[in-house]
């Protein structure tokens, strides 16, 4: 669910995410909630929303490849028996036997060409879904594409919100200065731990943070313990 998203960011460090995720999953924490969280919601749905349809193109078009070879190979056997008929009459010869495989060779033929116009509307219509199939995926890029960018814009509104409390936490991790923090989160020009530790400073977590060690030995080698650091369970 979100709560664990949030903790995910926010609960460990290192992080992981870049400083203005850390700060919006702060904000969340701290009850914020972005201006575009509702169109997020509605983009999401957009997208789940979408079924892409698995169009099999290459299997309809041997399907007609097929059907008008076998068409192609009747004819040539029907116009065969039928020059066999004409010759046999020529000469006054019994035809009942001939004429007989003409009618199956010609009823073969039907049934052939009646294959072969079903194979190509079935081609067609296969096409006329690859083509709707298409359109489902762009659209959905789309989306995903305009998802990112509000996230974005969430993400830097959240961070904003919660800056002035980032730069009073970073007076609280060792190794660092508010004045490294600027006035909005690209601004920000210090150590990216230490901005991670405030960042977990600013949320309100209810279950511990977990401190690597990288995190731990910057606190420890400061001559800091980490809960004061973080205001946090360790």
């Amino acid at each position: 669910g979100v709560d664990a998203r949030r903790r995910a960011v926010i609960g460990r460090v290192p992080t992981g995410v870049s400083l203005r995720r850390e700060l919006a999953a702060a904000a969340r924490t701290r009850g914020h909630t972005a201006s575009v969280a509702g169109e997020l919601v509605d983009i999401r749905d957009a997208i789940a929303a979408i079924e892409v349809e698995s169009v099999d193109l290459d299997a309809a078009r041997r399907r007609v490849a097929d059907a008008s070879g076998e068409e192609e190979r009747l004819k040539e056997r029907v116009a065969a028996l039928r020059g066999g008929v004409q010759a046999r009459r020529d000469v006054a010869a019994e035809t009942d036997e001939a004429l007989g495989d003409l009618e199956a060779a010609a009823a073969e033929l039907s049934a052939a060409q009646s294959e072969r116009i079903a194979a190509e509307q079935a081609l067609r219509r296969a096409r006329e879904r690859a083509a709707a199939a298409r359109d489902d995926r762009e659209r959905r890029l789309e989306l995903r594409d305009r998802l990112r960018n509000r996230r974005r814009d969430a993400h830097q509104e959240l961070a904003r919100a919660v800056y002035p409390a980032f730069r009073d936490a970073l007076a609280a991790v060792p190794g660092v200065a508010p004045a490294d923090a600027g006035t909005e989160p690209r601004a920000y020009d210090g150590p990216p731990l230490a901005a991670s530790l405030a960042a977990v400073r600013v949320a309100e977590l209810d279950d511990p943070v977990v401190l690597g060690t990288e995190a731990i030995r910057w606190v420890v080698d400061r001559g800091a313990p980490p809960e004061p650091v973080v205001d946090a369970p360790v």
